[in-house]
């Protein structure tokens, strides 16, 4: 799909307290979000990523069933829901990454991809779950993704999806490359101090490697339960020569837009030939336990 592809980013923070009902954080955060969607059309953004479980605090930073509660069914939740018709009034793709139940008790880290048509296109499931102090304990709240790596053919791209943990694994990144990807996004909410150093080689790395455009989202701020550290922003668009071409603040809300040259694709791979001059027979040892 050669040509100019508009697309944005939201970077934002969870301010209702969480001693407030699930109904009233999920309300607020999704209203936020209204707004900044809408901020978007005005801007006549065609596709739009929102952060990771966007539809509140990422509250991995404890262990407590009480956010249990927060889940919703993908394709048919309110939210997905909601962001259907949104999409489709606004002609804009929508990446929304929110807390999925598959079954009773059985839930993922899931993004949910809507074409401009508001047509429901699928879901990744993050594969990569940390468990770790200081505060990521996500085990405790989401299975290991099952759906490998899709890619979704979109009016406007063919887009792929990683999130936040996900982009420490180059294996997964190149899979959406050799499935097709020419954009992904990866969701993510991630402090200062942890792996502030990676965000700026990692995700740029792998638009080189793998020769797409990477959208990398990030929370800003602070936030409860986590209050130990603070969400950086500073989400940004590379392009397939890792060259950052739009960046958020480090600190305030709000949507980056960058205009995606597609059509780069193909020229940088046409000089860096990495997907011919792989060597999938050697790397068997790769996937051995």
């Amino acid at each position: 799909m050669p040509g100019l592809v508009r697309c944005g980013l939201i970077q934002a923070r969870c301010t209702t307290p969480v001693e407030e009902s699930l109904e009233k954080i999920k309300r607020d955060a999704v209203e936020k979000h209204l707004k900044l969607i809408e901020e978007a059309a005005s801007q006549n953004v065609q596709i739009l990523c929102m952060q990771e479980i966007f539809t509140g605090p990422y509250f991995c930073a404890e262990q407590s069933a009480r956010w249990y509660g927060m889940v919703e069914k993908i394709p048919d939740g309110p939210t997905i829901q909601l962001m259907r018709e949104i999409a489709k009034s606004r002609s804009m793709a929508l990446v929304v990454p929110i807390y999925e139940e598959d079954l009773k008790g059985v839930y993922y880290n899931t993004a949910a991809v809507i074409d401009a048509d508001g047509k429901y296109l699928g879901k990744y499931r993050k594969h990569h779950i940390p468990h770790c102090a200081p505060g990521f304990w996500e085990k405790f709240y989401f299975r290991p993704g099952n759906l490998g790596y899709p890619v979704f053919k979109t009016q406007l791209a063919d887009i792929g999806v990683y999130i936040c943990y996900d982009r420490h694994f180059p294996e997964g990144a190149r899979a959406l490359g050799l499935n097709g990807a020419e954009i992904v996004f990866n969701p993510s909410a991630t402090v200062a101090g942890l792996s502030e150093y990676l965000w700026k080689l990692e995700q740029p790395a792998h638009a080189v490697a793998n020769g797409y455009f990477v959208g990398a989202i990030n929370r800003v701020g602070r936030e409860h339960p986590w209050d130990i550290g603070e969400f950086y922003g500073q989400s940004y668009f590379c392009s397939p020569r890792g060259k950052i071409i739009a960046e958020g603040s480090r600190d305030k809300e709000g949507l980056i837009v960058a205009d995606l040259n597609l059509d780069e694709i193909q020229e940088v791979r046409q000089v860096w030939q990495f997907f011919r001059d792989r060597r999938p027979e050697t790397y068997g040892d790769l996937v051995k336990e």
